[in-house]
């Protein structure tokens, strides 16, 4: 008999194309996939799977069995949660997509909170800057920080993410202080390469105006441009809740204060549908909790007596 965990690992077969894949992803060995799936084609009478050295593919059984099980578990797993709701609780695996620096800094131990109110909840989270597709990956929901571009997807607006410009204190008094945007172009900038505008845009009064950065050190990873930041080689720009600690701190200190960058939002986007599965409710919930009005890290804005800080 074919059981749930078969057409899960069929399916997981199916998308990732190997046996090895398939098992990697879900944490059993390849024989126990091997198994699996010849139970499946034995209890079916047929083959849905072709086998080559490059990998697998389904047959034409094949994509009508996987279009089967899809529905059948995308069933089974409401129903589940149908009947957990009763009880108040939270049932499934939650899939999400979060970007590398927010994630492992802030969304990470949201996550452990997440769990342990909801004990009988499975996390699969994956850390990328990379735009995951939600439904072909079938991730049940994304974090996402900046503009959002027009989609069907549902998206939920759970906090601020503001950026400010830094530089050391030792950069600074070698250098001079900017005291407008245009004085950026006789500095060393550090270069995040990771945006399809590489201008820097501040707010003057009730305009805006950009500078076009220039300088030797160049990255699309915001840590790296901070640690060259903290080491004295220039003026780079980021978000408050990766640059809070090391203003905090006074490793780095902001610039151009008077002249502030564009806030944008950070969001959790998910699959369009009316109804809000209850595992990505709980999720969004928690992050409203913790990201919603001003976020812990936006107390490196504030004056010092603002934020408690003592100089």
């Amino acid at each position: 008999m074919i059981e749930i965990e078969d057409m899960r690992c069929f399916l997981e077969v199916v998308k990732s194309g190997g046996f090895n894949r398939a098992a990697a992803y879900l944490g059993i060995s390849k024989s126990i996939v091997s198994r699996r799936i010849a139970r499946i084609e034995a209890d079916l009478g047929t083959v849905l799977l072709n086998r080559t050295t490059r990998g697998v593919s389904p047959t034409e059984p094949g994509l009508e069995f996987t279009m089967r099980c899809e529905r059948i578990l995308a069933e089974y797993d409401d129903a589940r949660e149908a009947v957990a709701q009763h009880s108040g609780d939270v049932v499934g695996c939650l899939r999400l997509s979060a970007p590398l620096s927010f994630g492992t800094r802030h969304v990470v131990p949201v996550l452990s909170e997440l769990a342990k109110r909801h004990p009988r909840l499975e996390i699969d989270v994956s850390f990328s800057d990379r735009k995951v597709d939600l439904i072909a990956e079938r991730f049940d929901a994304a974090i996402r920080i900046g503009t959002l571009q027009d989609s069907s997807l549902i998206a939920r607006r759970i906090g601020p993410a503001r950026s400010v410009l830094v530089a050391s204190p030792d950069y600074l008094d070698r250098r001079g202080r900017p005291e407008k945007p245009a004085d950026l172009t006789s500095h060393d900038c550090l270069i995040y390469t990771g945006s399809s505008d590489p201008d820097i845009t501040l707010r003057n009064g009730d305009r805006w105006v950009s500078v076009r950065p220039s300088g030797r050190l160049r990255s699309d990873n915001g840590d790296a441009l901070l640690a060259w930041a903290i080491e004295g080689l220039g003026i780079t720009g980021g978000p408050t809740f990766m640059l809070s600690n090391a203003l905090e701190s006074g490793a780095v200190e902001p610039v151009l204060a008077d002249f502030p960058l564009a806030e944008h939002g950070i969001y959790v986007i998910r699959p369009p549908g009316a109804n809000v599965p209850g595992k990505v409710r709980v999720l969004i919930d928690i992050l409203v909790e913790h990201f919603g009005g001003a976020p812990h890290w936006d107390r490196c804005l504030m004056h010092p007596e603002q934020s408690g800080i003592s100089l």
